[in-house]
């Protein structure tokens, strides 16, 4: 198949989208200051650089390592946030790539009038200071044996300077808001699912026994790259026969075996947003009497699921809908994980409490895995939760036995 052609209206996030997010979450601060740290990148070149998603959610900037951004609500409408960058170091971007100096250009592609370099940092929240004493932690708390979060660090740390400062728990502000996608954001996931949905067409029509894992998730990536994607959101599973009971399976080395199902969890980035789809195929295009039994199984929980994800259920409630079918079938313990989670910006999203909103959008992934049988099954898609129910945004990849067979019938 050829590429697919890329539109040239493609699906952007507007710099203004980004300054109304950094009003909300100042607003949502009342009288604390915030800070919010894009985190560092790895000098060993392992792997792209990609800013903490808290970061990039309200800035949209991707290659500024060390940068970090001041939320102060108390402050005046113009200069309530001001973004720090590291100071310019000719020697080390004639490695690392050429950065922009502080202008009214930079200004305007970030669209933030405040932008200082990081020494300047301690001067500025002494002026904060001067208005407020109160600091609220944006970012996850740690838990116990990792490290200290980064606000919580800082914040920590000018306390030892300064008197009567407090520090509250604000985490919930950007979970919450995270959590419900704006038009842009769905604009942005559709692409990636549409990307994935081309690359899995492309992959169906060319999976054959005798090829590798390897060779089913290069045709895969390839197929994203090629459509206007970066590559995959998350490492790619593809395993066949004993290596599709395996959750988090990413050698992806095997060969693949005549009779074997292949279990394929992977889904394209577009521009910091990911799809997660899971698709159950037979190597040689047939499923066998026992492997459409257990699929069918695992498809007819899926759509129950499906049938109640809408605005105000909640993930219990999703899952219970999986779990009786396949309970009541007697592979109760053969679905050991969670139906699904929240997708965005990462491929396992940040996830508030409480019931979902209109305009979040998750997965749904049910599955059984019968190692003593050499395979296992899990499907899933990427849904729009919306007031009266969900669009599923992976339907049109193929999921019932018959639309699987005729796909990979045309190889």
């Amino acid at each position: 198949m050829p590429p697919r052609p890329v539109s040239l209206k493609t699906p952007t996030i507007p710099v203004t989208e980004f300054a109304q997010r950094r009003e909300r979450v100042a607003k949502a601060l009342k009288n604390r200051i915030g800070l919010i740290f894009a985190g560092q990148s790895d000098a060993a070149l392992h792997g792209a650089y990609r800013p903490h998603p808290h970061f990039e959610y309200l800035t949209g900037i991707t290659d500024e390592p060390g940068a970090i951004l001041l939320l102060d609500p108390t402050a005046p409408a113009n200069r309530q946030a001001t973004l720090f960058l590291k100071p310019l170091d000719p020697e080390v971007e004639k490695w690392d790539g050429l950065r922009d100096e502080i202008g009214t250009p930079l200004r305007q592609r970030y669209g933030i009038s405040q932008i200082h370099r990081l020494p300047r940092l301690g001067r500025e929240l002494d002026g904060c200071l001067t208005r407020t004493r109160k600091f609220g932690c944006l970012h996850s708390f740690a838990w116990l044996g990792q490290d200290v979060s980064p606000d919580l660090r800082m914040f920590r740390d000018v306390s030892e300077r300064y008197l009567d400062i407090e520090i509250e728990d604000c985490t919930s502000v950007l979970s919450v808001m995270r959590s419900v996608k704006s038009k842009s954001e769905q604009a942005m996931i559709r692409e990636a699912c549409e990307i994935s949905r081309t690359s899995y067409d492309r992959m169906l029509r060319s999976v054959q026994p005798g090829m590798t894992e390897w060779d089913v998730m290069e045709t895969l990536e390839h197929g994203y790259r090629s459509s206007g994607s970066r590559g995959p959101g998350y490492n790619s599973i593809v395993g066949a026969g004993l290596n599709g009971t395996v959750l988090h399976y990413t050698a992806n080395d095997a060969p693949i075996g005549d009779g074997d199902l292949i279990v394929i969890d992977s889904g394209a980035d577009y521009r910091g947003y990911t799809a997660d789809v899971t698709r159950t195929i037979p190597a040689n295009g047939r499923f066998s009497k026992r492997q459409k039994e257990v699929y069918e199984l695992v498809l007819k929980a899926l759509m129950a699921s499906i049938k109640v994800a809408k605005a105000g259920c909640t993930f219990a409630q999703i899952d219970k809908a999986s779990r009786e079918i396949i309970n009541k079938a007697g592979y109760g313990d053969r679905f050991f994980h969670g139906i699904g989670h929240h997708l965005g910006l990462e491929v396992h999203d940040i996830t508030p409490k409480g019931p979902l909103k209109a305009g979040a959008v998750i997965t749904i992934e049910p599955g059984i895995y019968l190692p003593d049988e050499n395979f296992g099954v899990r499907i899933e898609d990427n849904l729009l939760i919306t007031k009266d129910g969900c669009i599923n945004l992976t339907s049109d990849i193929p999921k019932t036995i018959a639309a699987v067979e005729k796909a990979m019938a045309d190889r």
